[in-house]
């Protein structure tokens, strides 16, 4: 049987140290506990938090007390995640979207 863990909170306090230079990759979901998608998108980040744990941070932002920081990084709508690499944004995918969709956007930005 495997454990289910929560994906952590980072907050627009907490942010900067989370994704600092030298932080590797570092995948930020913003979502809302009222969002339909974002709740159905919460097996899969799961998954990849416990998948790629060893190269592959996955962090929550909640969108309702952080929107300063996601006009920051321009995101418009939920879920949102934003991938960074030692604090650069490399890549962001928009909207719910499959495991498999998942696996293979972070495995190419892992071999990079």
């Amino acid at each position: 049987m495997s454990t289910t863990l929560p994906i952590p909170a980072v907050t627009a306090e907490t942010f900067s140290a989370e994704v600092a230079p030298g932080s590797g990759l570092v995948a930020i979901e913003f979502s809302a506990a009222w969002c339909a998608p974002c709740r159905m998108m919460a097996p899969a980040l799961e998954a990849i938090s416990r998948e790629y744990a060893a190269t592959l941070r996955v962090l929550q932002m909640d969108a309702d007390t952080n929107a300063a920081t996601m006009a920051r990084f321009g995101v418009r709508g939920v879920p949102t995640m934003l991938v960074f690499r030692d604090g650069e944004p490399v890549d962001r995918i928009v909207g719910a979207v499959s495991l498999a969709t998942l696996r293979e956007r972070l495995d190419r930005l892992a071999s990079q």
